[in-house]
């Protein structure tokens, strides 16, 4: 029923940016996950179905942001400033329960993406 395929991902200078593209289908919460290597899976970013809410993680605050097309079933989280720090896997996720507010759990999250290297290089 929830489909999530991600793209974007690649090789940045450090100071760069990036812009990761995530098509979902279906009305859902959307949140971004990265994964370093030896690290657990963290919150990078979320945003409601409708774009009104939104949720940084303080590590990526002022320098990524997140937005979604609902028209064209797509979410973006844009990169900026990009630092060695934020190479990681970047995993697209999914939650379909009911709420009011974003969540920043794995946990939560009932469908995910394949995942897309970033990696960014000092």
């Amino acid at each position: 029923q929830v489909q999530l395929v991600e793209s974007g991902g690649g090789l940045v200078q450090a100071g760069g940016s990036l812009r990761l593209s995530c098509a979902a289908s279906g009305r859902t919460d959307m949140g971004w996950f990265r994964q370093a290597p030896g690290k657990e899976r963290e919150f990078v970013v979320g945003i409601s179905w409708s774009g009104g809410r939104t949720s940084y993680a303080d590590s990526v605050k002022g320098r990524f942001t997140i937005s979604r097309d609902n028209a064209k079933n797509t979410v973006y989280l844009q990169m900026s400033s990009l630092k060695p720090e934020d190479t990681a896997v970047y995993y697209c996720a999914a939650h379909l329960g009911g709420g009011s507010y974003i969540r920043t759990n794995a946990w939560a999250y009932d469908y995910w993406g394949q995942g897309t290297q970033v990696t960014v290089s000092s």
